[in-house]
C-alpha cells in the first residue's frame, strides 16, 4: 500500500474515532522511525484540545489502530497533537477558531491582506470588523504571532486593579497626614 493510500485509509479509519470523541481529524501522516513508523494524528475542536483530551483521544485512537492491520503489522509510535500556530487556515472551522487572532491572508488574485479575524462563518471571513472576504476568495491563511498584544479585557481589568491600588495607597497618605496633624495637634477638633 503506498502513502497516499494508507494515509486515506487511515483518514477513513479514524475520522469516525475522532469524531466520536468530540473532535475533528485535521492530518494523519505516517513517517519512518527507525524500525518503527511514527503515526501523527492531529486534532482539533472549538475551545481547543487539553491534555486530557489528547490522552483520550490517543487511547481511542491505539484501540482502533490494534484491531485493523492497516500498518501492515509493523511497530509504531501514536503522536495524538493539536495543530500548531503555523497550521494555515484553510477550512471554514479554521477561520471560526482564529477569531480574534492576527492573520495574514494569501488572496487567489496574488494579494495578501493583514487582520484581526471578527467573524468567520460558512460564507467567509470578517477582519477588523470591516472587510468581509469570500472562502472563494481566500487561498489559506496563517495566524501571525503576537509576543506584545495584550488581551482588551485583560488590560481593562488590569487598569482597574492598578487604580484600586493608586486609590487604597493614596487613602492609606491621607490617613498618614491625618495622624501626623494629630499628633502634632493641628487636627481638627471638635
Amino acid at each position: 500500500m503506498g502513502s497516499d493510500a494508507r494515509r486515506g485509509r487511515l483518514v477513513e479509519l479514524l475520522g469516525p474515532v475522532v469524531a466520536a470523541e468530540g473532535f475533528d481529524l485535521e492530518d494523519v501522516t505516517v513517517t519512518p522511525a527507525g524500525r518503527r513508523r511514527l503515526v501523527r494524528v492531529v486534532v482539533d475542536r472549538d475551545g481547543g484540545v487539553s491534555l486530557d483530551d489528547v490522552a483520550d483521544v490517543s487511547q481511542s485512537v491505539s484501540k482502533r489502530l490494534d484491531e485493523v492491520d492497516v500498518l501492515g503489522g509493523s511497530a509504531y509510535v501514536l503522536e495524538v497533537t493539536s495543530p500548531g500556530v503555523d497550521r494555515p487556515l484553510t477550512e471554514p472551522r479554521h477561520w471560526r477558531r482564529a477569531q480574534g487572532r492576527l492573520v495574514r491572508a494569501e488572496l487567489r488574485d496574488g494579494t495578501s491582506v493583514e487582520g484581526r479575524v471578527t467573524g468567520a462563518d460558512e460564507s467567509g471571513v470578517e477582519l477588523d470588523g470591516a472587510r468581509d472576504i469570500a472562502y472563494g476568495e481566500l487561498v489559506r491563511g496563517r495566524v501571525q504571532v503576537e509576543f506584545n498584544r495584550r488581551d482588551a479585557g485583560l488590560e481593562d481589568e488590569l487598569d482597574d486593579e492598578l487604580d484600586d491600588e493608586l486609590d487604597d495607597e493614596r487613602d492609606e497618605d491621607l490617613d498618614v497626614d491625618e495622624d501626623i496633624a494629630d499628633a502634632a495637634g493641628t487636627g481638627d477638633e471638635g
